[in-house]
């Protein structure tokens, strides 16, 4: 994530986490789709790009070991604030992960990457495998559209991204797709999830 826009949601974070930082503003298939998936993770899981710490906390109250890392310090404050002592929450970079090599069985990147330009997306993905451990698992949640292009995000530019180009786009970076899942809202923009294993 970019210095700017890191500073975009810095400036937003107490209006982002009042919107959207509570599992009340979560899709009921969201929540199945990765609660399915973190069930079938058997060792640590990361929250990378967590925002306000929601999902982070509620795989924590799941049973499940999870650390929130988020480039915006206002986001991990609140977070600590929020769901502290039982869950932790780092800053860190999606670009630079401050975990160990294959220190973790599953990464969740729900709308995580949605910033990085398509020429820097191999970036996160690069650090995801780094730290998973071998067929540990990621799941990418993004903006899903017919084409590779960017949008008015509310907060600052963003990306969509059509199935069949970010299948490729993990399979380059070392992935194998397992489940694909798509769904269109009325009055929301259509969402994509991807599940895959490190190679």
């Amino acid at each position: 994530m970019t210095e700017r826009v890191t500073a975009a949601y810095s400036a937003r974070a107490d209006e982002y986490a009042a919107l959207l930082g509570s599992m009340n503003a979560v899709h009921p298939d969201d929540r199945a789709f990765v609660g399915a998936w973190a069930a079938g993770r058997s060792g640590p899981l990361v929250d990378a790009g967590c925002g306000p710490g929601h999902w982070t906390a509620h795989l924590a109250r799941q049973g499940h070991r999870v650390t929130g890392i988020d480039a915006v310090p206002e986001f991990v404050e609140h977070a600590r604030r929020t769901h502290r002592p039982s869950v932790e929450f780092r800053v860190g970079s999606l670009d630079a992960l401050p975990l160990a090599d294959g220190s973790v069985d599953g990464v969740l990147a729900w709308y995580s990457v949605i910033h990085h330009e398509p020429s820097r997306i191999g970036e996160p993905l690069a650090e995801f495998r780094r730290v998973l451990t071998p067929v540990g698992g990621l799941l990418l949640g993004f903006f899903e559209g017919d084409a590779v292009e960017v949008f008015d995000h509310a907060v600052v530019s963003a990306y969509r991204w059509p199935v069949a180009s970010l299948v490729t786009v993990l399979d380059e970076a070392g992935f194998d797709v397992v489940d694909v899942h798509t769904r269109t809202d009325p009055g929301n923009r259509p969402h994509g999830a991807i599940s895959a294993v490190r190679r």
